[in-house]
C-alpha cells in the first residue's frame, strides 16, 4: 500500500482574480515540487469523480449549496469550457468569489475527499492527500466564507461515520486560521474530536469563547515558533487523541503558518510540519489502522507551500 495523491483539473479553473492569493498557481506549485523532490512517482495519483449534492448535504444546508450552485456566472460565449480568463464574478463574501468554473471545482474538491476516504477505508491505500481547491475549513453548514465554499474535511468525516459506521474520528487542523466551519459542523458531537492551534487574534476571530468539550482549540500569538507548537501537540493534542482513540484521522492541512507566508504571522518551517505529521501517523497506527485523509487548506507563499506539502507527504508515504 502507498499514499494516494488526489487532485482534479477542475480545481485549477476556479479563480477569484489575478490579485487573489487563493489562486490556481498553488496547486501547480505543489505539483512542481513533487517532481523536483523526486517523490512524484512514489505516490498513487488519482482524479476523483465530483461529489454528489447529497454528500454536500451531509454538512451543508440546501440554501448554502444553492447559493454556490445557482450563482456561478455564465461562461463567456467567446471562451470554450476549460479556458481561463473570465472577468465576471459573484461575491459570496468580501474574500470569496465564484467564477464560471467554481461549482465544478467545489464538487471536485469535495469529491476528492470522499474518494480518498473510500480508498483508505477499503485498504487500497494506506492514506491519502487531497491537493484541491477551493479549501474548506471556513465553510460553515449555512454559509461559504473565507475562500471556502464547502467544507471538504467535514463532509468526508461525516461521510466516514455514516457510510462506514465509524464511532470516533479526529480532525486535526494546523492552518494559521481557526477552522470555524468545521467547529460549527461538529461542536458537541461526541463522535468527533477536533484539535487545532491557530493565530489569535486573527481571522475569523473565533474559537476562543467557551468551545464545546470536543473542541480542543489552542490559540497562539503571532510569531509563535515550532518549539511552542510541539509543546502544544505533545502536552495537549496527544493526550486528547489517545483518550478519544480515533478510528480515522482527517487533517485540515493548512501551510500558511509557515514563516515565509505573509497571510499569517506564525513562524513554522517545513520540519515542524514533518514532525506534526509523524506524531499523527503514530496515533493513526495505534488506533486507526493507519487511516489518514489529509486535505489542503491554506498556504499562499508558493515555494514554502510546495516544500511543506512535500515534507508532509514524505512522512505519509514513509519515504524517510
Amino acid at each position: 500500500m502507498t499514499t494516494a495523491f488526489y487532485t482534479h483539473t477542475d480545481c485549477q479553473l476556479h479563480e477569484m482574480g489575478a490579485w487573489h492569493p487563493e489562486a490556481p498557481s498553488r496547486l501547480q506549485a505543489i505539483a512542481d515540487q513533487l517532481v523536483r523532490s523526486q517523490i512524484h512517482s512514489a505516490l498513487q495519483h488519482r482524479q476523483a469523480a465530483p461529489a454528489p449534492e447529497s454528500a454536500l448535504a451531509l454538512v451543508h444546508s440546501a440554501a448554502a449549496i444553492a447559493r454556490v450552485r445557482d450563482n456561478c456566472p455564465a461562461l463567456s460565449a467567446s471562451l470554450e469550457p476549460g479556458d481561463k480568463g473570465e472577468s465576471e464574478y459573484f461575491m459570496l463574501d468580501p474574500d470569496t468569489k465564484l467564477n464560471a468554473h467554481s461549482w465544478r471545482a467545489a464538487l471536485a474538491a469535495a469529491g476528492a475527499a470522499l474518494a480518498a476516504t473510500d480508498a483508505v477505508m477499503a485498504g487500497e491505500v494506506a492514506n491519502a492527500f487531497c491537493s484541491v481547491r477551493p479549501p474548506g475549513h471556513h465553510a460553515t453548514p449555512a454559509a461559504s466564507m473565507g475562500f471556502c465554499m464547502f467544507n471538504n474535511v467535514a463532509i468526508a468525516a461525516e461521510y466516514a461515520m455514516q457510510v462506514y459506521g465509524l464511532q470516533r474520528v479526529a480532525i486535526v487542523d494546523f492552518d494559521v486560521h481557526h477552522g470555524n466551519g468545521t467547529e460549527q459542523a461538529f461542536a458537541g458531537d461526541p463522535r468527533v474530536l477536533m484539535v487545532s492551534f491557530f493565530q489569535h487574534p486573527f481571522y475569523p476571530y473565533s474559537g476562543t469563547i467557551q468551545p464545546a468539550g470536543n473542541m480542543l482549540n489552542l490559540p497562539v500569538p503571532a510569531h509563535t515558533q515550532g518549539d511552542l507548537v510541539r509543546q502544544i501537540v505533545t502536552q495537549q493534542w496527544l493526550p486528547a487523541l489517545h483518550l478519544h482513540q480515533p478510528e480515522m484521522i482527517f487533517i485540515s492541512a493548512g501551510f500558511d503558518a509557515h514563516t515565509d507566508d505573509d497571510m499569517g504571522q506564525m513562524d513554522l518551517i517545513e520540519e515542524d510540519y514533518r514532525w506534526i505529521t509523524q506524531e499523527m501517523m503514530q496515533v493513526a497506527k495505534t488506533y486507526a489502522q493507519g487511516r489518514i485523509v489529509s486535505c489542503l487548506e491554506g498556504g499562499y507563499n508558493l515555494p514554502a507551500l510546495g516544500l511543506s506539502v512535500v515534507a508532509h507527504l514524505k512522512v505519509l508515504a514513509e519515504l524517510e
